[in-house]
């Protein structure tokens, strides 16, 4: 087995690190003026149950959470493992990040992807400035489950499934 100890913390190091530590995969997404607008995030977490909170991480230099901040409603879609594509596609291009991608808007703006495993409607409720980072705290009014769908996994900068129990 091989280490690596580094004393000196540089951004390339620390990503890889952090990469270590495996995440799911949320699409966040709204229509705003009859535009699809969204991104993919692997930094999403529950909050709080009371009131019902989540919050994820945006990179201050993104170009898409100016324009998704601006919603009245954004949707979450928890991504399962066949949505390898898509994460891809979120996470590209912002001119193609829905060309090939099912999705469903509702009332407010919230966009969702099909086939996710949890839909969220959230709307912001606060926003604080975190190192290169800003964290989004939503607060949740709606959701929807779909309990058979299996999750996609972000490791190491690689898209992941899990592997199914053995019996």
């Amino acid at each position: 087995m091989s280490t690596r100890t580094t004393v000196d913390i540089d951004p390339t190091g620390l990503r890889e690190a952090f990469g270590h530590f495996p995440t799911g995969v949320v699409a966040v997404c709204a229509e705003i003026g009859g535009e699809r607008v969204g991104m993919a995030v692997s930094s999403f977490v529950p909050v709080s149950l009371e009131p019902p909170l989540v919050a994820f991480c945006v990179q201050n230099t993104s170009t898409t959470w100016p324009s998704l901040q601006r919603s009245s409603e954004i949707g979450v879609s928890v991504l399962g493992e066949r949505h390898e594509r898509a994460v891809r596609s979120l996470a590209g291009d912002a001119a193609g990040r829905f060309t090939e991608l099912r999705t469903e808007t509702h009332q407010g703006g919230a966009l969702f992807i099909d086939g996710a495993s949890v839909w969220l409607t959230t709307v912001v409720t606060d926003i604080t400035a975190a190192g290169d980072h800003l964290i989004v705290v939503l607060r949740v009014r709606a959701m929807r489950v779909q309990p058979t769908v299996e999750p996609i996994v972000f490791h190491r900068s690689g898209l992941r499934r899990l592997a199914p129990e053995r019996s």
